[in-house]
């Protein structure tokens, strides 16, 4: 990305703070000649001197002048320090302004993506975390450092060089050859640091994911006794970027070292030729003073031009992978138009393909029918593809190949937020948000009351854990156990009421009387309603109305619980495993025992 690139994408979140930039603008131009006035008077303050010390004045007149000057120059402080209040205020003003539509927009774009976005490898939550926190504070620093530094800077050089052409032209030749000089030791020294700054970013990104990925298997690493290993990967990581960083500084150092070399020998061309001048009689001896105060109004830019590249060439390095994020507008979900006033709940999937981003084929070739108000169990191995056509009614993806439609209409078709309005989820694993309990149920439907809170966990068989708990529904949710945490989601599903609910091993991480509780639940709620259920629970599968068997992405066998085990085909020897798991005919003598 270049700099008119990255400005002109900056552009449309600056535009809202027009006024902002106007009196930052006029403060700055203000402000730069406010800060030529000492060189003016320095001048004037040694010229006079001078006369007056040939001509032998008294010493009240020179106490005088000194006195004029002082005030002079105290007025002048004053109302520089107001300038440059305002100036810094606005500009700091404008920085916190778009740092936060930085942030709320890259939020908000996220939001609207596909679930393939996310899973993608590229952007794990560690990487994306820093791509976007790198984004934001490296496009607000350049945004500060225009309006605050930058600007300033160099509308005092313009304007100092201008005084200098203005005084003595010659000078001005010399300040004016310096610049273009300094500008390439500076862009050469950007283009060196390039590769280690991009490089760089890599191992932040490395860094923080494999950070985030580390504390999510701590348990796993503990177990195994893991720790001098993963310390050890740590370390390798840690060591590169040391040495990058250890080269990006030696770069810097260099040619920092060459920069402040040509701005020395700037300032003694412009003593000896000042010199010169006064001693020819062109100019007077307050000149040499002025001429250098002016050059160093200069040169202050030009020293701050090494720190305001690699400010630049951050914002362009990390903006690419921030913009990448904010335009990948291939990425954002489908919307679809269609709003019925009613949802009967007939899924058909015809002629179903799908591939995952990363390639794995999925589902190949299924085809079947969901019939309204009735229980349909997918029954199948991990990896047969049950959950990937939960995702599929959900449009949280879209079929690469053959159609689903949902009472006649393709679910393409259908408003994305409506549809899922008037679908319900549990699944064996559901997200608890930070917050109360209260909170958590809630997001089921909000702004619901305190009464339909309490209906919903009591449906759920959780009203009565949670009034044991010290602060009752005001507890932290996250502080739950698994089984605790399965039935606060089921409660959100309750909360919701949809006509059709998918319930993917819902009761896989509960006991066994927690089981039967929630069994007893979601015996109410399938009332009436379309229900696809993925479980290895034979009484949930043997209690459906129609069970689809899958194997290895296809659909292989169909039909109720009796006829397929007739069969003896697949769901006979899946139905047999689960039931030998069980140890039933144990079970079955135990029970036939304790009758006796």
């Amino acid at each position: 990305m270049t700099i008119p690139q990255l400005f002109k994408k900056i552009v449309p979140f600056a535009r809202p703070y027009r006024k902002l930039i106007v009196y930052t603008l006029l403060l700055t131009v203000v402000g730069s000649f406010a800060a030529q006035i000492n060189a003016f008077i320095l001048r004037y303050t040694v010229d006079t001197i001078n006369a007056m010390m040939v001509a032998k004045e008294p010493l009240s007149k020179g106490l005088y002048i000194v006195g004029i000057i002082s005030a002079v120059l105290l007025l002048k402080e004053i109302i520089y320090a107001l300038v440059q209040f305002g100036q810094k205020f606005y500009g700091e003003k404008l920085r916190i302004y778009i740092a936060r539509d930085f942030s709320q927009s890259i939020v908000s774009r996220i939001l609207t993506y596909k679930l393939a976005f996310y899973t993608s490898a590229d952007n794990e939550s560690g990487k994306l975390a820093t791509r976007i926190d790198a984004g934001i504070s490296s496009l607000t620093r350049l945004v500060q450092n225009f309006f605050i530094d930058i600007l300033p800077l160099f509308a005092n050089a313009i304007i100092a060089l201008a005084c200098m052409f203005y005084a003595n032209v010659y000078v001005g030749l010399v300040g004016v050859a310096v610049i273009p000089l300094y500008l390439y030791i500076s862009q050469t020294q950007a283009s060196k640091l390039t590769g280690f700054r991009r490089q760089m970013r890599n191992y932040r990104e490395s860094k923080n994911n494999r950070i985030i990925s580390l504390i999510e298997s701590i348990l796993v690493i503990k177990s195994f006794v893991r720790e001098p290993e993963e310390a050890k990967r740590h370390e390798k990581i840690q060591f590169e970027m040391t040495e990058n960083q250890m080269e990006t500084r030696k770069t810097s150092f260099f040619y920092d070292s060459i920069k402040n070399f040509v701005e020395q020998i700037a300032v003694v061309i412009i003593i000896v030729l000042t010199a010169y001048l006064v001693l020819s009689g062109q100019i007077t001896i307050g000149a040499i003073m002025f001429h250098i105060m002016l050059f160093n109004n200069v040169s202050a830019p030009i020293r701050q031009l090494h720190r305001i590249y690699d400010e630049v060439n951050d914002a362009l390095i990390y903006s690419e992978s921030f913009f990448e994020i904010l335009e990948s507008d291939d990425q954002i979900e489908s919307k679809g138009t269609y709003r019925p006033e009613k949802i009967h709940g007939h899924l058909e999937l015809r002629q179903v393909f799908f591939a995952y981003p990363n390639g794995t084929q999925a589902l190949k070739d299924v085809s079947f029918a969901i019939k309204p108000n009735e229980i349909t169990a997918l029954v199948g191995l991990s990896g047969a593809g049950k959950s990937t056509i939960i995702n599929l009614l959900d449009k949280f993806y879209e079929p690469t190949g053959g159609q689903i439609l949902l009472d006649g209409v393709d679910l393409a078709d259908y408003d994305t937020a409506f549809l899922r309005q008037h679908i319900g989820m549990v699944l064996q694993r559901n997200h608890i948000f930070k917050g109360t309990i209260f909170e958590n149920i809630e997001y089921g439907k909000m702004g619901s009351s305190r009464e339909e809170i309490v209906e919903a966990a009591k449906k759920a068989y959780i009203h009565q854990q949670i009034m044991e708990l010290p602060k009752g529904y005001e507890s932290d949710a996250q502080l739950l156990s698994g089984g605790q945490q399965q039935r606060i989601a089921i409660a959100r599903l309750f909360l919701k009421n949809p006509p059709i609910i998918f319930l993917d091993e819902p009761t896989a991480n509960l006991d066994a009387i927690a089981t039967e509780q929630i069994k007893n639940s979601l015996d109410a709620i399938k009332k009436d309603r379309t229900v696809i259920i993925v479980s290895h629970s034979i009484s949930q599968i043997i209690d459906s109305n129609a069970i689809v068997v899958m194997e290895k992405g296809h659909v292989v066998e169909q039909g109720q619980h009796e006829e397929l085990y007739m069969q003896k085909g697949t769901y006979y020897e899946i139905f047999s495993a689960m039931a030998n798991s069980l140890n039933l005919s144990k079970i079955s003598k135990t029970l036939q025992a304790d009758e006796n």
